[in-house]
């Protein structure tokens, strides 16, 4: 018995074996800058966003107590409980408006 070729021709009459090994080198006419997802501007909105949520968070944190002590005028200032929310929905805005600006 003769054994069947297993190189079986393709639609463009060339083997499977031949349309594998063939290449194909693709050029790219776009920038360097290009290598990022977004551009350059975006990611620099992104962080200006997370750093004024991690300042948020700072302004909201401290208070070194004594267990047996109880400071409202600290635990209550201005500081944690009106500018330091503020400062967060600020950086919240500051990410949406860089995800929605493109």
């Amino acid at each position: 018995m003769a054994k069947k070729s297993q190189n079986k021709k393709t639609d463009s009459g060339e083997s499977k074996e031949t349309a594998s090994k063939k290449t194909v080198k693709y050029t790219s006419s776009v920038s360097s800058d290009s290598s990022l997802l977004y551009g350059r501007e975006f990611y620099i909105w992104m962080l200006a966003g997370l750093a004024l949520i991690i300042l948020g968070f700072v302004l909201m944190a401290g208070g070194n107590q004594a267990p047996n002590e109880w400071n409202s005028d600290e635990i209550y200032s201005f500081r944690r409980t009106g500018l330091a929310p503020l400062v967060i929905v600020a950086g919240l805005v500051v990410e949406i408006y860089a995800i929605f600006k493109k």
